[in-house]
């Protein structure tokens, strides 16, 4: 192994030098640049501090520190003079209501256009609850952040396959403003929604698998509905078709997680590639499960499993080595983990009650920074199935049923009721997520949608 020392400020770091022109592209650039400094066993490095590049280092090493908001500005400084895009991921994922205004500054300043639009896409998102402290920013960094539009909660009901018009059939938004549920648009008449997967990749909604029929039969389409232009169009299905699974979207992909088929449970994982219109299998589940529990968290991937008695593991996926790795175990006598929800680095996970309690739920959260766990204070009201419906924007927690929609909000050691809407008209389960709606008027959205089939030039087809 060649090493290279690197001295910053009064520091001497010493490095792999393969892993430097890996991941740097100041590095890389410098060795094939055949200069005399790239033949020497010792750099010296201006203007940066040791500080940040020794936060560099930690995180090509694998390591995800926390940063304080002076840690911050000074891995930005050295993200962006030596071009470390594992960095910028990191800060991504760091982003949140307490640094977010700090990191959008830096990155503007030291060009890191892909942090820069992220944080203003959260700050966008918080907009209400930041407004005051937004005042320390340029005009400029205040108009990029009102071109851009707020995430809205979006729900379906569990829908089958019809094979005439049904006006019921429709994927609705919430209008905050006037705190009502609106139509955005209609399912394709082929498209099933009952245990069907539903998730969002790239501001795209996806639905995947489901059923039709009461013997069960799995559905063979899988359909993307585009909001900006409001179309929908087919997409290859997976290999393993499956219905009860879990549909996850993460760094550029989607994931279909075990399920159902033939009334037997799978095991078994997919993986889609957008460009392709494909999917391959990659490592299966530790065993096999339904409609399990997921959510992302910092960047990373995590699925509840249950195995008796009393026992809830989670898993996460770790995508470079295609494994999945127990991370926690949480035990609780006749209570499984049924739902999950990340904030910031903590996963919320929410279990039923004493002898099956479905109304009165409890909500254990496990911080994957320290490891450990908490118990939320007091019980919360599951009435028809809304928690199970908790989907996170900002700070906040959005939950509803057909009575209401309420709004949480993350304290330290509770979720706080924050406010409530009207609920959705539907009466059966829901299935919820969030995207970022086009700022023409929302009430034109769902007439004229086009569905497109495959990768071929749409056709003219009405839904």
């Amino acid at each position: 192994m060649a090493t290279l020392h690197v001295k910053v400020e009064d520091s001497l770091f010493a490095i792999d030098k393969v892993l430097l022109s890996e991941n740097c592209e100041y590095f890389h650039a410098l060795f094939e640049s055949g200069m005399r400094e790239c033949q020497q066993e010792e750099i010296h490095l201006l203007g940066l501090s040791a500080k940040g590049f020794d936060i560099v280092l930690k995180v090509l090493g694998g390591e995800r520190p926390a940063l304080d908001c002076d840690e911050i500005i000074e891995a930005i400084e050295c993200a962006a003079f030596l071009q470390v895009k594992s960095l910028v991921k990191h800060l991504i994922n760091l982003v949140n209501s307490n640094n977010c205004i700090e990191m959008y500054h830096a990155a503007s300043m030291y060009g890191l256009l892909d942090l820069y639009h992220r944080c203003a896409l959260f700050i966008r998102d918080m907009y209400s609850d930041l407004k005051e402290a937004l005042e320390c920013l340029p005009v400029d960094l205040l108009d990029y952040i009102d071109s851009l539009v707020p995430s809205t909660f979006i729900a379906v009901g569990a829908y089958s396959p019809t094979f005439v018009q049904d006006s019921l059939r429709s994927v609705c938004y919430l209008d905050e403003d006037s705190k009502t549920w609106k139509t955005l648009t209609d399912l394709p008449a082929e498209a099933s929604t009952a245990l069907a997967g539903v998730t969002v990749l790239d501001n795209k909604l996806y639905i995947v698998g489901g059923v039709y029929g009461v013997s069960k039969q799995a559905v063979e389409l899988s359909f993307c509905y585009d909001p900006e232009r409001n179309t929908w169009s087919h997409s290859s299905s997976p290999q393993q078709l499956r219905y009860n699974l879990t549909l996850m979207g993460h760094n550029g992909y989607l994931y279909a997680i075990g399920g159902e088929y033939d009334r037997r449970i799978i095991s078994s994982v997919e993986r889609y590639h957008v460009s392709t219109d494909t999917w391959s299998f990659v490592s299966p589940l530790p065993r096999p499960a339904a409609g399990a529990a997921c959510a992302q968290a910092m960047g990373r991937m995590f699925v509840c499993l249950w195995k008796p008695i009393d026992t809830t593991d989670i898993y996460e996926y770790d995508p470079d080595k295609d494994q999945w790795l127990l991370i926690t175990t949480l035990i609780r006598p006749q209570s499984y983990g049924h739902y999950m929800v990340a904030h910031r680095d903590n996963l919320y996970v929410m279990r039923n009650g004493p002898s099956d309690d479905f109304l009165r739920c409890m909500i254990d959260c496990f911080n994957i920074t320290t490891l450990q766990w908490t118990v939320m204070a007091g019980q919360y009201v599951n009435s028809k199935g809304a928690l199970f419906t908790s989907a996170v924007k900002g700070d906040s927690v959005f939950t509803v049923n057909r009575m209401l929609t309420l709004v949480y909000s993350v304290e330290e050691k509770m979720w706080k009721p924050k406010k409530e809407m009207q609920g959705y008209r539907w009466c059966g389960s829901l299935l919820t997520c969030f995207l970022r709606l086009p700022k023409t008027s929302s009430d034109d959205l769902s007439t004229d949608c086009i569905i497109h089939t495959g990768q071929q030039e749409p056709e003219d087809i009405k839904t």
